[in-house]
């Protein structure tokens, strides 16, 4: 095909989409990555492989064939002249349009798939003016806050009427209060974690539910107390461990501070618990970071009799979730992304599934999931993604 028969937007067209491919490609990779239970060592050290990968593959290929695409830019050539290695390349970036492009765009926020229809109230509150110490502890977090659009410090509390099938017609009106991701690093005041949980007694909560990410530094372990062993909820307080909890030098004094203030430990466990007479059984899974619960302990048929929540880190762990017959299952791990575009909504994600669970109500049956956007994390950024503390009633669901 010579070039008289390929228009020049043609040429523009095809590297332009092939370059949008090429970043998705690694932004796939990225996000994956970082849902295996690998040492944090090697994350990062493959993290800037890929990052630099990604930087210098344009550029290397732009000097390869750069006699090519000087003629694209300035001249006419032909098809064939097109070298089989930038030809081969592109495609691959092309094909990723297909593959997971397609199954990205249709699991954008705005299109609904597989998530839940929720009823519920929001109540934005920026915790740096209901509290009267600095919150920002650090240099780099007193910087990082005074960013524009930078929500670190803008609480969303927001109370859901979440349905949930198979709950028991003597649970329905259940309140739970979800919070996860709290990442006591030292960047960011106790205050503003002993405010959530203020507010979250408040609502006079049946349960309390953390999933994850408690403490990333050692020092940090002497919080515990005083952001959480005020948190009041009749039948009880419940948490799991998650991957940067990997990151204190033994992650059992985590455990065993929290246990110590009251709060429950179900990671790796299988719990039996009852409001009323109505049992429930408590799964905790923190893999792949920690083990997974045995399997004798979490039979693939699991009897009717009971109502099921999983207590999870990641929304990764849905599948087995599902698995196990669990009504309910609480997660978080994913910050909403950390920031969401306008329609398209989030891009990182540390999941297998990428940003399709980065935060909110899924229903995959027989499973009810509710994913938090946490309330804080390492990295001190968030854009049009405010930390939440979520307060969940849960609802029957008419047969």
């Amino acid at each position: 095909m010579g070039s008289d028969n390929v228009p020049t937007w043609f040429w523009w067209l095809w590297f332009a989409a092939a370059i949008v491919g090429h970043f998705g490609l690694y932004l796939s990779i990225y996000n994956r990555l970082n849902a295996f239970g690998f040492p944090r060592r090697r994350i990062k050290q493959t993290e800037w492989v890929l990052l630099i990968t990604c930087l210098l593959t344009p550029l290397g290929l732009a000097w390869r064939y750069g006699d090519f695409l000087n003629a694209v830019v300035w001249g006419r050539p032909h098809w064939s002249d097109f070298p089989s290695g930038l030809y081969a390349y592109t495609l691959v970036c092309l094909a990723t349009w297909i593959y997971p492009g397609i199954g990205w765009l249709w699991t954008r926020p705005i299109f609904g798939f597989q998530r839940l229809p929720v009823a519920k109230r929001v109540q934005h509150v920026d915790v740096q003016q209901a509290v009267a110490v600095p919150l920002a502890l650090s240099a780099k977090c007193r910087f990082q806050s005074r960013w524009p659009m930078n929500q670190i410090f803008q609480l969303s509390i927001e109370e859901k009427q979440l349905p949930v099938r198979g709950l028991p017609a003597e649970l329905d009106g259940l309140k739970i209060a979800h919070l996860s991701d709290i990442h006591l690093t030292g960047h960011i005041a106790s205050d503003f974690f002993q405010y959530a949980v203020e507010r979250a007694n408040e609502w006079q909560p049946d349960m309390m539910m953390l999933t994850g990410d408690i403490v990333d530094y050692d020092r940090c372990i002497d919080w515990l107390e005083p952001c959480f062993g005020h948190a009041r909820a009749p039948h009880g307080r419940f948490f799991v461990l998650g991957n940067h909890d990997t990151r204190v030098c033994n992650p059992a004094d985590v455990r065993a501070e929290m246990t110590r203030i009251g709060w429950q430990d179900v990671g790796s466990r299988v719990l039996d618990h009852s409001i009323g007479k109505t049992a429930i059984r408590l799964l905790g899974n923190e893999a792949p970071w920690f083990p997974a619960p045995p399997a004798s302990a979490s039979p693939s048929t699991p009897p009717t009799s009971d109502f099921r929540i999983a207590v999870c880190h990641s929304p990764d762990r849905i599948g087995w979730a599902r698995r196990q017959g669990v009504a309910l299952m609480l997660a978080g791990h994913t910050h909403g992304g950390q920031g969401r575009l306008p329609l398209a909504g989030p891009l990182l994600s540390p999941s297998f599934h990428g940003s399709r669970f980065a935060s909110g109500e899924f229903y995959l049956a027989p499973t009810t999931m509710h994913v938090s956007r946490g309330l804080s994390g390492v990295h001190l950024l968030r854009l049009r993604c405010p930390p939440e503390l979520a307060l969940l009633v849960l609802r029957c669901v008419p047969s």
